[in-house]
């Protein structure tokens, strides 16, 4: 952590940017407290990038409005009811809420809101001593009710007042914990953990998006694994996603196969690593679809592990893992485009392991790329962080039969054009050359012409011709 005299240089840039200038002189003119609170001081006492402008003040949400339409700010409401107005003051969105306390009823899934008086009283609401300081601005004085200044240099999260109560207040807070110790690299101190534990089933009020969202954050930290280790020991997950849980459940302490859990948060952390090194654009954002297929690629072992004279076995793990992953992430309410993508993912991810034993045929490889479609580059990070063997020589030669499949993608796309495999005849051309009129014969007239391309490669019109009639000359016979 920056000193502190670093850290409040930091705050007095931030509090001298034109926009917050304006704001805080405009809201002390209406005679009302103004101060920049939460995250943005944190990460500022940090030495972090600070990417969100979050203020609080003691005016009622429709008097910041009126002051903000007085600036000539543009206003849209992302919570009215809860008290935030979004505004956009001279080319930066900020966020404005007043004073609040809120908690959630035992049977609701939305906080009930009370607006507050003081600073002190929202401050003391809020989910974690490092988040509960506040910039009162302009007079740069720093309000740290709840000893915030000090877990940040003892790098600890822990909750304002009782974790029992900030919890059953707003049980999100429990996920939002995990989230905070991987993107800061902290530890949650233990009574905190504890109560964790105690209203774990308290997460059930929460809506299946809220939990989403805590869980996509999660997944976008640098390093995800001690935020996923405490939801899944403080039996969170269990609520959200017992997929993973159940993991644990596989752990094998006689050495007949390899740890279940601990593999997947290695493949996570390696797929992390991957993908990071092999961005093309350093501006790209996390991989959600790629993270999200790493943590839960083998989540259909515990379904289908057998033992058997030979050893254990997982036959088929990827199909049933496929399918669980694709009924978790809809309950979670992801969407469809990113439920079809991680699916494919984990159904693929053992398609290439035996290519080291018996290299494929292009024909092979060439459905490999068709599967594997928009997510090729995807399923090359993937299947690569999947090898976590401590064997040396097996784990080189692995990578060097990656490394020779990868070539062989290379060089076919070079010569076919393989990112985008289709027959040489299109619909219309089929149509024409067979006689018939839109329907399911032109389908299957379709998939044979794509059966060729894929075994034999580009073969060209004529000969595309001359073996589609072949093959119809077959299909009238037959129905003859």
């Amino acid at each position: 952590m920056p000193s502190v005299a670093d850290s409040m240089v930091a705050l007095r840039e931030i509090a001298a940017a034109a926009p917050v200038v304006a704001l805080a002189n405009a809201f002390a003119r209406h005679e009302h407290e103004f101060a920049l609170v939460g995250g943005p001081v944190r990460d500022a006492m940090l030495g972090r990038p600070v990417t969100d402008l979050d203020f609080t003040t003691s005016a009622q949400p429709e008097e910041t409005s009126a002051i903000l339409t007085e600036m000539g700010a543009k206003i849209w409401d992302v919570g009215r009811d809860f008290g935030t107005i979004a505004a956009r003051v001279l080319g930066e969105t900020v966020e404005i809420t007043t004073y609040r306390a809120e908690i959630y009823r035992d049977d609701s899934r939305k906080p009930e809101v009370t607006f507050g008086d003081t600073i002190e009283g929202d401050l003391v609401r809020r989910d974690f001593t490092i988040n509960s300081m506040a910039l009162m601005l302009p007079e740069m004085r720093l309000v740290d009710v709840s000893g915030g200044v000090e877990d940040l240099l003892a790098r600890k999260i822990r909750t304002p007042g009782s974790a029992e109560s900030s919890f059953s207040d707003d049980p999100l807070r429990m996920l939002r914990a995990a989230r905070f110790a991987a993107q800061l690299g902290f530890e949650v101190v233990p009574d905190t953990q504890e109560a964790m534990v105690r209203l774990a089933d308290r997460l059930d009020i929460i809506s299946a998006e809220r939990i989403r969202d805590e869980l996509v954050k999660l997944l976008c930290a640098h390093d995800p694994i001690p935020g996923i280790r405490l939801l899944v020991d403080t039996t969170l997950a269990e609520r959200f996603l017992p997929e993973l849980t159940a993991l644990v459940a596989t752990q094998d302490d006689h050495g007949r196969h390899k740890d279940v859990y601990e593999h997947s948060l290695t493949v996570l952390t390696q797929t992390i690593e991957m993908e990071i090194a092999r961005r093309e654009d350093p501006e790209a954002g996390p991989d959600i679809v790629l993270r999200l297929a790493a943590l839960l690629h083998d989540i259909g072992k515990p379904a289908t592990r057998r033992f058997e004279p030979s050893g254990v076995t997982f036959h088929h793990h990827d199909m049933v893992g496929a399918k669980l992953a694709k009924k978790r992430l809809r309950e979670l309410r992801f969407d469809n485009d990113t439920v079809k993508r991680v699916a494919r993912l984990i159904e693929l991810h053992l398609r290439f392991f035996g290519y080291s034993d018996q290299p494929w045929t292009d024909s092979a490889v060439r459905r490999y790329v068709r599967d594997a479609g928009t997510e090729l580059g995807q399923l090359h990070i993937l299947t690569r962080a999947d090898v976590t063997t401590r064997n040396r020589r097996k784990a080189e030669r692995l990578d060097h039969a990656y490394d020779d499949i990868e070539r062989r993608i290379d060089e076919l796309a070079e010569a076919e054009e393989l990112a985008a495999v289709r027959p040489e005849l299109d619909g219309e051309q089929i149509m024409a050359l067979l006689g018939v009129k839109p329907g399911p014969v032109i389908g299957q007239a379709y998939k044979f012409l794509l059966e060729l391309r894929l075994d034999e490669g580009p073969v060209g019109e004529e000969v595309a011709t001359e073996r589609l009639l072949a093959w119809w000359a077959t299909i009238e016979k037959d129905a003859q």
